[in-house]
């Protein structure tokens, strides 16, 4: 441990770490007061006004289910499983009982998690599923439990071969891999199954809209500014949500390949947090804005603008490469930029999950307020 004590990871006081946290907090309450408060405002105008426009002429399309649907309701029941594997290992962490010092227990914890939370995600994925009347159920378990170890079997393929290839000793034995294999197909597939099949025998196929949706799409207006196009949308969704997080990802990085020891997990679930509450409401006001301009393709649209800081955290890993990390070779790159794809998606999956649903429910709330209903 002499090393890592004097390591300028570990400086005496921590008063650097912390003011970065302070300001992310203060940058976050900012930025949800803002928000909220001119969101409040606009529609407090839109709830008195008598006449349709805007967002109250879609009140038929914007129910109108989205396009691949097995694949969104699996993408949202995953990225709900992965938020619970997230902070149930930062709180064991935080609590000590996964020894974070210790090499493989992180990884070691966020496998097991993840295949006892399975029911979570098969569970989300076909309530939402069947309330979208859909009928082929089945389809989309199988897709809830592939959507994300299947990517995460491709890189680790991938890496894996590479480093055994340079006779690199951090290639996973066959007793390891077995083992995960085995945690999947006997832990983690049948309770995505069993919690599809509880969600399709007891969950409520009542989707709850507030509006009846019309038998013809209403035609979406092509004339808008640059500052309304999706491009535009897509980087602004991205980029507030990673300035919140964006001086803790430093310590993050850091600690994985700086070899460096972080021991702060209350202030990583403090980031957490953060994040998607930043995240939910940047994605609820660019909902706002499309609705606005009668674009009723908002459930896509929510999810992309939510995950976007999974792409963020992506570009950033490719600055730390070049300019903090120190590293070169095939080797290195394979391991370092495969692996943080795996982590960049799981945070688009659990980010945009989050954002999709409270866009949900200001989608509901605004439409049962307008009382449209055929």
């Amino acid at each position: 441990m002499t090393r890592y004590a004097d390591s300028r990871f570990l400086p005496t006081k921590f008063e650097i770490h912390w003011l970065a946290i302070i300001n992310s907090t203060i940058l976050v309450l900012l930025l949800t007061a803002y928000f909220t408060i001119i969101l409040l405002q606009v529609l407090k105008d839109d709830f008195k006004e008598e006449e349709e426009s805007g967002w109250k002429l879609i009140h038929g399309d914007v129910f109108r289910f989205p396009t691949n649907p097995i694949f969104f309701c699996a993408a949202v029941g995953v990225g709900n499983q992965l938020s619970l594997v997230t902070f149930f290992h930062l709180c064991l962490a935080l609590t000590g009982l996964i020894p974070t010092t210790r090499s493989g227990s992180i990884l070691a914890g966020v496998v097991v998690l993840y295949c006892l939370t399975s029911f979570v995600g098969g569970y989300t994925s076909v309530r939402l599923f069947r309330q979208m009347n859909q009928q082929n159920w089945v389809q989309c378990i199988i897709v809830s439990a592939l959507l994300f170890p299947a990517p995460c079997v491709f890189v680790f393929m991938w890496v894996n071969s590479i480093e055994l290839v340079h006779g690199s000793t951090s290639a996973l034995p066959f007793t390891a891999i077995l083992t995960v294999t085995a945690l999947f197909a006997f832990i983690s597939f049948p309770l995505t199954v069993f919690g599809g099949i509880m969600a399709k025998n007891y969950a409520s196929t009542d989707f709850g809209a507030p509006t009846q949706t019309t038998e013809v799409a209403r035609e979406i207006p092509t004339n808008k500014l640059w500052y309304r196009s999706r491009p535009f949308q897509i980087v602004i969704a991205g980029f507030f949500p990673f300035l919140a997080i964006y001086n803790e990802l430093y310590y993050i990085f850091a600690s994985m390949w700086g070899h460096q020891i972080y021991t702060l997990f209350g202030i990583l679930l403090l980031a957490f947090f953060l994040l998607v509450i930043v995240t939910s409401f940047i994605t609820v006001t660019l909902l706002y804005f499309q609705l606005a301009r009668e674009d009723h393709r908002w459930w896509w649209a929510s999810y992309i603008n939510g995950g976007m800081t999974g792409i963020f955290i992506y570009a950033y890993s490719f600055y730390y490469y070049f300019n903090r990390s120190g590293m070169s070779g095939v080797l290195q790159s394979s391991f370092y930029f495969g692996y943080l794809a795996v982590v960049s998606f799981a945070f688009f999956l659990m980010l945009g999950s989050a954002g999709f649903q409270f866009s949900l429910v200001f989608v509901k709330y605004i439409y049962s307020r307008v009382n449209k209903c055929d």
